[in-house]
């Protein structure tokens, strides 16, 4: 579940290179080896600066044949489409991945990313995971969205 060969509606790619850019200025300013949490509460307060909506500690519900487990909670959610999964870890391990493509499923979630702050660079420990079958709603979502404005038009193509 990643994004290559993925058709990614524009809107999603620049919500992520906002978040990305957000967390670069979090970086820059704080650097590495602080608390996970220290880095969500300054992310949250990046991303409100620029007026991008973001909701942290966001409940999603895991089913497992036909019961709810409780206790999952997302760091962000950006606009409700992203799901932002942080880390300030010596490494990011496959399960940290699985664990951000796990949720992208539960919450049907298209794209998800897993920031990693505690390293020198922090291009170097960002990842970003798609979820194809939430994607493809959103980008048939999007195109019916793109068929109904159109239709919306007078035959002239003017307003109406």
């Amino acid at each position: 579940m990643d994004s290559k060969g993925q058709d990614i509606p524009a809107h999603l790619n620049e919500l992520t290179q906002q978040i990305i850019g957000a967390a670069i200025e979090v970086h820059r300013a704080l650097g590495p080896g602080l608390l996970e949490r220290s880095y969500q509460l300054a992310l949250l307060h990046e991303l409100a600066l620029r007026e991008v909506f973001s909701a942290s500690e966001v409940a999603i519900e895991i089913e497992y044949k036909g019961i709810v487990l409780p206790g999952h909670r997302l760091d962000l959610v950006v606009a409700s489409a992203i799901v932002v999964e942080l880390k300030a870890v010596e490494q990011v391990a496959d399960t940290h991945l699985a664990q951000l493509v796990s949720y992208l499923r539960a919450g049907r979630y298209p794209i998800g990313l897993l920031i990693n702050f505690n390293v020198p660079v922090l291009t170097k420990g960002v990842f970003r995971r798609v979820n194809s079958a939430a994607l493809a709603h959103v980008s048939a979502f999007s195109a019916t969205s793109a068929s109904d404005s159109a239709s919306l038009r007078s035959p002239s193509g003017g307003s109406p």
